[in-house]
């Protein structure tokens, strides 16, 4: 069987899974499973990523959008709810300042509006050197495990085992591109504010990626805004508490769809 760059299930309106940075959509595999039976889920690989291997001239976060805009034509999707997981989420935000008026909600899952600050910057800069010195696998080795609360990391081995192995697989212009796109992404917050559909955010009280204080600075900005605040959870809401982000998108899903 040939490997596919999205899934595509269930009936109903659609919910559209952007994965994050060195992910893939097999990181949605078992979360959307549940939401079938109300809703048409597409989970895509990003270009670069996952089974999505053409060759990649940018990897911007607008051309990323672009890239989603294009699947979703192709798959018939005239309306709906956008799920954007950390660097799905830069991307998300760069569809809603282009394609606001095709959506009928965004999930901000574990991401942010806000620009690099040039501490972070640095840091992505450090990341990429370090990528093309010692290679794409050695640097999952250390990358990923921080993504999880410390508390949740012996209950989520082989979760964490799984993010490793995707993201090993990514070639290294994916990881290094992706990490440039993300440094240089544009500060989206006027997009946040502008946006007339519905906006849920869910946020992990213990992610290093997007820390609390960042994500009190945007969830206020839309016009609508539902907000969830996790304990005891980093950066990866859909392995750490799958139960309570399933429900609260559920929950968003319904209140949009009827």
């Amino acid at each position: 069987m040939p490997h596919s760059t999205y899934t595509d299930a269930g009936t109903g309106e659609a919910i559209v899974f952007l994965h994050g940075f060195a992910e893939s959509k097999e990181v949605w595999t078992e979360f959307i499973k549940p939401l079938q039976k109300k809703f048409r889920t597409i989970a895509l690989d990003l270009p670069g990523f996952g089974d999505n291997t053409a060759e990649v001239a940018n990897y911007s976060m607008e051309s990323m959008a672009e890239y989603v805009k294009q699947q979703i034509d192709t798959l018939g999707v005239k309306k709906l709810i956008l799920v954007g997981h950390s660097m799905g989420g830069y991307v998300s935000m760069a569809f809603a300042e282009k394609y606001g008026n095709m959506l009928s909600g965004l999930c901000m899952f574990h991401s942010s509006a806000l620009p690099d600050t040039e501490e972070k910057k640095e840091n992505r800069n450090k990341s990429i050197e370090f990528v093309k010195k010692h290679g794409v696998a050695k640097f999952m080795q250390s990358f990923i495990e921080p993504l999880f609360y410390s508390g949740n990391r012996d209950r989520l081995r082989s979760e964490i085992a799984l993010m490793k192995k995707i993201g090993s697989k990514a070639p290294e212009e994916s990881v290094t591109g992706g990490f440039a796109a993300m440094r240089d992404r544009a500060d989206r917050t006027d997009v946040l504010k502008k946006l007339k559909c519905p906006v849920l955010f869910i946020f992990g009280k213990e992610d290093n990626a997007v820390p609390l204080d960042k994500a009190l600075e945007q969830c206020h900005l839309p016009n609508n805004s539902m907000v969830n605040f996790l304990g005891k959870t980093g950066h990866m809401g859909m392995f750490e508490r799958t139960y309570e982000t399933r429900k609260a998108l559920e929950k968003f899903a319904e209140t949009i769809y009827g």
